[in-house]
């Protein structure tokens, strides 16, 4: 699987995707969803889709597919390599999201959580598969939030296409199994070989597994920790971890339309129309300090 996309531009996503194999343009197919990497404080999110004819898809469960949690990372190579080999009736495509992606939607003036991110990445890859010609006829997918909504959502994206969304979808369903492999080979290839741009002293890839509960995650967090810059953009920035660490470990910023003096912090927006004396009065803003503009006290 050939990710020099990602390496070259960590900063987005990249889209990969194997051919479409001629039978899936003429036979109704069934397609599954699935991702890796939600839950990680470093590294991508890879949403991938598997399909396949309806009439070849005892095949694929031929193939012993798993969740790909239940299997080891050599078992799960050993089976995307198969499904490469039989690329004349199983095809799939991936979306890889950064983690600078994820965490510039997440914190964006405009907030876009993650589940959105989500929906919206799994609901293009099933446009994407319709736009090669793929006769999707099925879709199999593992929830993210409530999947009674989220299967409303994509029925009415879809209308021409039977949409089933449950969870532990990649247990249940082959073809989502197929899907989660996929993912998961893709978000591991990513991880081992990241690419940092940064130029990080002592660089260690000794991260542990990337969850917010591994110390080891924990300690790699704290050592590459920049004053300043903060993390390298391997780091979601988005998550509680890192910004727990960034308020210890990174220096303060003062902007520039900060309060100055000894104010302590900013009060509710209500309490600058109470009655009665402030605690902590409220300094005006410095365009009206610099030009020795008060506040009209009489008409």
């Amino acid at each position: 699987m050939d990710l020099g996309e990602l390496d070259g531009d960590s900063t987005g996503r990249c889209r990969l995707n194997s051919p479409v194999p001629a039978v899936c343009r003429k036979e109704p197919c069934v397609l599954g969803v699935d991702e890796a990497g939600r839950g990680p404080v470093l590294g991508p999110m890879v949403y991938a889709i598997c399909y396949c004819p309806l009439s070849r898809l005892a095949h694929l469960e031929a193939l012993k597919v798993a969740d790909s949690k239940t299997l080891s990372e050599s078992e799960r190579d050993r089976l995307f390599v198969k499904m490469e080999e039989d690329r004349d009736f199983v095809g799939w495509a991936l979306d890889v999201l950064s983690p600078n992606l994820i965490s510039t939607s997440m914190l964006g003036r405009v907030k876009y959580n993650l589940n959105s991110l989500s929906h919206d990445t799994a609901t293009g890859l099933v446009q994407y598969a319709l736009d090669q010609g793929v006769k999707v006829a099925q879709v199999f997918v593992d929830t993210v939030g409530p999947p009674d909504t989220y299967q409303a959502r994509l029925q009415e994206q879809f209308p021409g296409i039977e949409v089933t969304v449950k969870a532990k979808a990649d247990a249940l369903y082959p073809v989502v199994s197929a899907a989660s492999i996929c993912a998961k080979v893709a978000r591991d290839q990513a991880v081992k070989n990241w690419h940092f741009v940064e130029k990080l002293q002592d660089l260690d890839a000794d991260y542990g597994s990337g969850y917010p509960n591994d110390p080891k995650t924990k300690a790699w967090l704290r050592k590459h920790v920049e004053p300043v810059f903060g993390f390298p953009q391997f780091v979601r920035f988005s998550w509680r971890t890192a910004q727990s660490i960034l308020e210890k470990e990174a220096e303060g910023v003062l902007w520039e339309d900060s309060p100055t003096g000894d104010q302590e912090g900013s009060g509710r927006i209500m309490s600058y129309f109470s009655k009665g004396p402030r605690t902590h009065p409220h300094l005006p803003h410095r365009y009206f300090q610099e030009r020795g503009l008060e506040s009209a006290t009489t008409f």
